[in-house]
């Protein structure tokens, strides 16, 4: 007994199985695959903060030597001459970003709850629709999109660009298959409990596919920041802050710094929104695979 209790304790003294050189190598190697996916965004902030002589070196130079911030001053001053302020394009794209994502996971979520967790008439017909409105790409479905919004008198109109991103079926796809994970039991044991369909939706259903939503929160909200939407706005004061910006970046080699300091500011707030919810993404995602 007394054996067997010290190789136990030996056993658990004894280290990883691990090599100190192979350790070492996959540092090595993740460190040059993080330079080398970080090097364009070092470049495109060193583009913007150029002034418009270092723009034009030739060769050019990777660095900024005299870094300033006049081309982003150049950006304000040029949208302030337009008639329509700055703010009112800024509005535009965070309203429109807002309510498309939150709506989209909305409806994506209770779509998915239902097509995983119910067993309904057309239950396989609906979800094969949903597979094969994958493959549709924007630019082959923007006719048709045109002429349903032109029939509902929804041109020149936020929902034109809302609307669309709600039904988009990328969420309800991987919300579905996030969903199916969840034990059955484990929903049953709330209804049990005298929980109704919409909570066990909300309290059961949602905590378990944490990563599922936060995704889908990614990649709706960077798809609706950088939507321009000008096949459906006409109306200046419904303009968005891409296709407001866009303006400055086709003005030409005078306007090269300022297009240089756009591709920043359009970027940068899908890489906070990532920053923020990166931790938790990654700490959900390793307790994701629920089994029953």
């Amino acid at each position: 007994m007394e054996k067997t209790k010290r190789r136990k304790f030996r056993l658990k003294k004894q280290a990883p199985n691990r090599s100190l050189w192979g350790d070492g190598l996959m540092l090595l190697v993740l460190t040059i695959c993080g330079a080398f996916m970080v090097l364009p965004l070092v470049y495109a902030i060193c583009n913007a903060l150029k002034p418009l002589e270092e723009l034009f070196l030739f060769p050019p130079k990777f660095f900024v030597r005299n870094p300033n911030l006049n081309n982003f001053h150049d950006i304000f001053v040029l949208m302030s001459q337009s008639w329509v302020p700055f703010t009112r394009y800024i509005f535009n794209t965070v309203f429109i970003t807002l309510v498309g994502t939150l709506g989209h996971l909305l409806v994506a979520s209770l779509c998915a709850f239902a097509l995983a967790k119910h067993r309904f008439p057309g239950r396989n017909i609906i979800f094969g629709i949903i597979v094969t409105a994958l493959m549709f790409s924007s630019q082959v479905t923007a006719i048709p999109n045109y002429l349903i919004m032109s029939k509902l008198n929804w041109l020149d109109n936020y929902l034109s660009l809302i609307i669309p991103a709600i039904a988009a079926p990328l969420g309800l796809f991987l919300m579905k298959q996030f969903m199916e994970q969840i034990p059955n039991t484990l929903l049953e044991a709330a209804r049990i409990d005298g929980a109704g369909e919409f909570t066990t939706f909300l309290k059961i259903g949602m905590p378990n596919v944490k990563p599922a939503w936060l995704t889908l929160i990614i990649f709706s909200f960077q798809d609706l920041w950088n939507m321009q939407g000008s096949n459906y706005i006409y109306s200046e004061e419904l303009k968005t802050l891409p296709y407001a910006l866009s303006q400055i970046s086709s003005g030409g080699i005078a306007r090269a710094g300022a297009a240089s300091a756009v591709v920043v500011i359009m970027m940068s707030v899908p890489i906070i929104v990532f920053i923020i919810s990166q931790s938790s993404i990654i700490e959900t995602m390793a307790s994701s695979g629920i089994k029953e």
